[in-house]
């Protein structure tokens, strides 16, 4: 399903073509004055500076090939020699039509050539609670992987835990230390407690004193490295107290993705790697990319001439390469955040072949992908450019710094959900919606309410942006927010019901009025919105695409009356003009996340 400006462009194209001017010039874009035209082209600007031509005069015989097109009922030149084109009423009905019983796509089209694509995004640490500093990696993530999907790409979500790290060792040695897994210290094969000997509020009490003690007591930190050491190679009772603080944490994990509407197909930690692991090390030592460093092994992945200026502690400044060698094997003989990463990259090679791998992991984590990635692709693990790592900004106060609780603590992320929820529910009692519902349908939609609020502050902005988190203003059921969205949505249901009990029919779309005309545009940009979304991997461009359908449909509805139209052809056509913004509105959000609740 094509739609009518990729038909305008390949219009424009030819045009171009048959006066001898590079097709790549006959960009066609909406229009900067929609009063005087749907779409134009400036390309014949650029392309006459090229052939010594006067633009205008290029401009008019671009056009006269356009003449008589199906698509347009006007085309014009304007200025130096911008090309403006009208569709036509009937090109725009045609097109309204073919978004209305486009159930599965609403009018969005595929790739051509589908790729099986892994997103790895989540990432929360085992043992330590879920805050808001995951909320982005999980709601851009799990966007991203509806997006491909939606697109037509073999997609594969990976929530790629964090639990084989050093917080791993400090866990053991803290629990060791306060007898309360006394055990699974024991060396040998066990057998060992099937009950776990920490709750979740153990391990959320147990991580930030060991690791707050660890900074102060280098003693401490050396026990707590050895046992990663030791846990990494394989210690039977370490194993097994490692195996209990993955359970216990998977519960909680769980709890918060679902709330949030997110999905794994893979619940997959770093230690998931651990079994190529050996492979790995053997093979980089073969290809002469492991090198020993100061005691630790790394792989150098700068290339020649790349260097930065580092300042010494003496205040001298020297030149040390840039990006740094990975650090693959610690002088402690543990694998690194760096290591399991790698390796992750060669397990995901072998077992699931992927064309193309996406990381969706703070900006701030730039460099280290860098030197995962270079490392991957020297080692032939990966072909170049197949992974990717989409970073993002941070979601701060009002302040402008990293959201925090009013205490100055990391909000966690059950606490914002509920914080959010309660705010959901004053909003909804506010406005008086939902007041014939039961309670359990209520709470539903405070629910639904409160997750669009949270996805769309943050998917409404670029991802490689920081925004301001602004409960007050994401609640609302006015602006540009996701509330409003859910509104507008549960407004056009309900015009449909109406419509049903009166027993009013929908009838063939046919286009007539401005206000018509403007819905109809907006739903046929639905298809490059996606694309762009796709190609760019910026969601904010179908969060963009969700307002504006809002937006064209509460304007159409006040310009044109649905039900208390006389004429019964007319009122069918807009009846199922209304169902095809409802169709396109719900499939932008369902790509964003977000469900539509049937009724407020």
């Amino acid at each position: 399903m094509t739609d009518l400006k990729t038909v305008l462009s390949e219009a424009v194209a030819t045009a171009f073509a048959a006066e001898g001017v590079d097709k790549t010039l006959a960009r066609v874009t909406p229009s900067d004055r929609p009063d005087l035209a749907d779409f134009q082209s400036n390309g014949a600007l650029a392309a006459a500076k090229a052939l010594k031509m006067n633009p205008r005069d290029l401009a008019t015989k671009v056009a006269a090939h356009l003449e008589g097109h199906p698509a347009l009922s006007a085309v014009e030149i304007a200025g130096p020699g911008f090309i403006n084109m009208k569709l036509s009423d009937a090109a725009l009905s045609q097109r309204a039509r073919e978004v209305a019983a486009d159930a599965d796509k609403a009018g969005a089209a595929t790739v051509t050539d589908a790729r099986k694509v892994v997103i790895d995004f989540g990432g929360p640490n085992v043992a330590k609670p879920m805050h808001v500093g995951h909320l982005r990696s999980s709601i851009i993530g799990e966007s991203l992987k509806r997006i491909f999907r939606f697109r037509g790409d073999e997609v594969i979500g990976d929530a790629h835990f964090g639990d084989w790290g050093f917080q791993m060792g400090l866990l053991i040695t803290a629990c060791g230390d306060e007898g309360i897994a006394d055990a699974f210290m024991a060396e040998g094969d066990g057998p060992f407690p099937s009950e776990s000997p920490v709750s979740l509020a153990d391990l959320e009490r147990l991580y930030p004193q060991a690791a707050g003690k660890a900074k102060e007591d280098p003693a401490f930190r050396d026990r707590a490295r050895k046992a990663t050491a030791e846990l990494q190679a394989g210690r039977a009772g370490y194993r097994a107290l490692w195996q209990h603080f993955v359970a216990v944490s998977r519960t909680a994990l769980t709890r918060e993705f679902s709330a949030l509407d997110v999905t794994f197909d893979l619940w997959n930690g770093e230690s998931d790697a651990d079994p190529v692991m050996e492979e790995m090390i053997a093979d980089l030592k073969a290809k002469n990319l492991l090198v020993e460093d100061n005691g630790a092994q790394v792989v150098h992945v700068a290339r020649e001439g790349e260097f930065r200026k580092k300042k010494l502690d003496d205040g001298s400044v020297v030149q040390v390469p840039s990006p740094p060698p990975l650090l693959v094997i610690s002088s402690e003989g543990s694998a690194m955040y760096g290591t399991t990463d790698l390796a992750t990259i060669l397990d995901r090679k072998k077992s699931l072949s992927p064309d193309l791998i996406l990381y969706v992991v703070d900006e701030r984590q730039a460099e280290h992908f860098e030197q995962v990635f270079r490392a991957s692709y020297l080692a032939r693990y990966a072909p170049e450019k197949s992974l990717e790592h989409l970073g993002f900004g941070t979601m701060n106060g009002t302040d402008g710094k990293p959201f925090k609780t009013r205490a100055g603590g990391v909000l966690k992320l059950h606490d914002l959900i509920t914080m959010t929820t309660d705010m959901a529910r004053e909003r909804l009692k506010d406005a008086k919606l939902g007041e014939d519902l039961t309670e359990a349908e209520f709470e539903e939609i405070a629910h639904k309410v409160a997750i669009a609020a949270l996805k769309f502050a943050d998917l409404s902005n670029a991802r490689t942006t920081s925004y301001v988190f602004d409960l007050d203003r994401f609640t609302s059921f006015e602006g540009k927010t996701g509330p409003y969205l859910l509104y507008q949505a549960v407004r056009i249901k309900s015009l449909l019901r109406k419509a049903a009990d009166q027993g009013a029919e929908h009838g063939e779309i046919v286009i007539a009025e401005q206000a018509e005309r403007d819905l109809a545009l907006t739903l046929d940009a639905f298809s490059a919105a996606v694309s762009d979304a796709y190609d760019k991997r910026m969601p904010h461009l179908v969060a963009e695409h969700a307002y504006r359908v809002a937006q064209s449909f509460s304007k159409f509805y006040a310009a044109c009356p649905v039900l208390a139209q006389g004429h019964e052809a007319t009122r069918g056509s807009r009846l199922s003009l209304s169902a095809a913004a409802l169709l396109q509105l719900e499939t932008a959000l369902t790509l964003l996340g977000i469900q539509t609740p049937e009724r407020m």
